[in-house]
């Protein structure tokens, strides 16, 4: 091929190429040591190998490993790899599916005889093998036939081509032999959609890290198989760090210190259904009466909607057709009946059962409301992934000028909830997707709502294209937990579809009938969740205001239990919560068990403190010092009024 071609890099400046030039041939151009630093590209918005042909008019971004897409390809390749190694070792075993997920991959292998803990170091060992026999990853497009002649003997990748549209390119990645190959190995080859790495040497650092049962695409009638999951990062310092991480969150885990602590248990008898025990009962009390004294000073107002309620609704809504397969449903009176998996079609028939006028816009209208969604019980993980939880919605109803006024009060509501737990956050604005309901203007004029409020309270955000809900445009939080995870929180919804679908209107100062618009708007999201986070974030170390219990009172001996009680009450009196450890132990064996409990405060008291004398207070963090009683009840309800903390 003759001839050249430009192509456009990232800063728009043109690059003369010969016809026929691959993406990695470009990288050289620019610059060697950018060609042995990228690991794919991204050409026309489309993720391609860097061997990828380049065409007259391409745009051009060369992707890194470090960057979340250059990771991907990492991930992705080092499934292929695992692949390829648990193929080299185990002959019994085939190959099904193996996709990347948010913190590294999985391949899910049919073989009768179970993985071992041995098996998996063995696995990794070949990994490492194949990472230094530097394998070129090779694409080649294949039509249908040809891909099912090659997995004849595989029945979970040919029903995987066989689900392929008609229309769409197969292809296949080979791992070529070299030099460094051993002798006896035989060519490898995945059914995939790539892109890939250049070649094996770039794999970076990996780990396998368990196995675990699955279904062959989720169903339970299906074949049982075995998931071995791994991670991959870009160096070995990445690696080292997240292992790192990853223990410090098993230390932290949610369902183990709601366990010692008493704040959450689980059921067989309720699935994915958690119980709150008293101490738990107490934070999400604590957390609802926050919300509830930043709701009163906003003007919202509070509702109840049913948890069951007539289909008709869910036809209605839409939820139907779309979520039908999320809901629980039951029948009553001969009719059919679903279960709420979220509380907006209740939120809509409240609205509707009022005649409205502009004057009474906007309209915020909260609940802490419970719900219910199927989910299978594979997926379901303590208080992160349930079947019944409590929602923190609210709903503003409000005429299109009010839009940017009132998402302005919910990001100040956001930004004053997720500081007081210490987050730091940032946000994405999702804008319109390729399926979505409406006029394309409306969706236009909600985006520039979404972007002005934001640009007024001076908040920084990401643009994630084409993510935003099918009825309109959002704003998503996602907070930055003690340990460095990040979680989606917060969300802020416009929706113009629903008031629609239920035909609710207002009268607007032109004697005309208008539709209003409708802001979702979650802070906590689901409380089961935020607080599994919590206790994670604070790792059962929770600020004094929300601990559900702020002092422990530790008579060294019997002779002070009632002086004890008598100081317990007068602290209650004042708001506090208090417990008294009458056991028959040691005075240092309750501060340890104080201390196991995490307490914020602990207070010994014995003859000078029944005397009158000062208080001797020690605090969970190590610290101790004496104030008099009047004096420790006063620094106690300031720090609890300001929702301060102790470490």
């Amino acid at each position: 091929m003759t001839g050249s071609i430009k192509i456009i890099l990232p800063d728009g400046k043109p690059l003369e190429m010969s016809a026929g030039s691959s993406a990695h041939d470009a990288a050289m151009k620019i610059s060697p040591g950018l060609a042995r630093a990228v690991v794919a590209a991204k050409i026309d918005g489309k993720m391609a190998d860097l061997s990828a042909k380049l065409h007259d008019g391409a745009k051009l971004i060369l992707i890194k490993p470090q960057t979340p897409e250059g990771l991907e390809v990492v991930r992705h390749s080092s499934a292929h790899i695992m692949a390829q190694a648990i193929q080299r070792l185990f002959s019994d075993a085939k190959l099904t599916i193996g996709p990347v997920i948010e913190e590294g991959f999985y391949y899910d292998v049919a073989r009768k005889q179970p993985f071992t803990p041995d098996d998996m170091i063995k696995i990794e060992n070949e990994m490492q093998k194949i990472v230094e026999e530097d394998q070129p990853f090779v694409r080649v497009e294949v039509d249908r036939k040809k891909a099912l002649e090659l997995y004849s003997d595989n029945v979970y990748k040919r029903e995987v081509i066989n689900a392929l549209p008609q229309e769409e390119a197969i292809s296949i990645y080979y791992n070529e032999k070299t030099p460094k190959s051993p002798k006896d190995a035989k060519e490898f080859f995945d059914l995939c959609s790539g892109p890939h790495l250049p070649s094996t040497a770039k794999a970076g650092a990996f780990k396998l890290m368990k196995v675990a049962g699955a279904y062959w695409r989720g169903d339970a009638k299906n074949d049982q198989l075995q998931r071995i999951y791994g991670t991959a990062y870009a160096t070995k310092k990445e690696l080292d760090d997240y292992l790192k991480r990853l223990e410090e969150s098993e230390k932290r885990d949610h369902r183990k210190i709601g366990k010692e602590l008493g704040l959450i248990m689980f059921s067989e008898l309720a699935p994915g259904m958690p119980f709150l025990l008293p101490n738990g009962a107490i934070i999400r009390n604590e957390l609802e009466a926050f919300l509830r004294a930043e709701h009163k000073k906003r003007g919202y107002v509070e509702v109840k909607s049913p948890i069951i309620v007539n289909s008709n609704i869910w036809h209605t809504s839409g939820h139907w057709d779309h979520y039908k397969d999320n809901m629980y449903f039951t029948k009553i009176d001969e009719q059919d009946y679903g279960v709420k998996p979220m509380n907006c079609p209740g939120h809509m028939l409240v609205f509707a059962n009022s005649t409205r006028s502009y004057r009474d816009l906007p309209i915020k209208m909260a609940e802490f409301g419970l719900v219910h969604r199927h989910e299978l019980s594979g997926v379901l993980s303590g208080m992160f992934r349930v079947r019944a939880f409590t929602q923190d919605d609210a709903h503003i109803f409000c005429t299109q000028e009010q839009i940017e006024q009132e998402v302005i009060g919910v990001l100040e509501l956001i930004d004053v909830v997720l500081k007081t737990f210490g987050f730091e956050y940032t946000a994405e604005l999702s804008t319109r997707p390729q399926s979505f309901m409406g006029e394309i203007d409306t969706w236009n004029k909600a985006e520039k709502s979404l972007g002005n409020a934001l640009d007024k309270v001076g908040m920084k955000y990401e643009i994630n294209a084409g993510d935003g809900a099918f009825y309109g445009p959002k704003i998503d939080f996602k907070v930055k937990d003690a340990i460095g995870r990040i979680w989606q929180l917060s969300t802020c919804q416009l929706d113009f579809q629903m008031p629609m679908r239920f035909g609710l209107k207002y009268e607007g100062a032109d004697g005309q009938s208008h539709i209003p618009v409708a802001i979702h708007r979650a802070i906590y999201g689901s409380m089961e969740r935020f607080m599994g986070i919590l206790i994670e974030h604070y790792a059962g170390k929770f600020p004094i205001w929300i601990s559900p219990v702020q002092v422990a009172l530790l008579p060294v001996s019997d002779e002070y239990l009632d002086f004890a009680n008598i100081f317990a009450h007068k602290l209650q009196e004042n708001g506090l919560r208090v417990f008294v450890n009458e056991k028959t132990e040691t005075i240092n064996a309750k501060i340890r068990d104080a201390q196991l409990q995490k307490i914020p405060y602990m207070l010994v008291i014995g003859k000078k403190e029944q005397d009158g004398g000062e208080l001797q207070i020690r605090e969970r963090n190590g610290k101790q010092y004496n104030l008099k009683a009047e004096e420790f009840i006063s620094h106690l309800k300031e720090i609890v009024e300001k929702k301060g903390n102790v470490e």
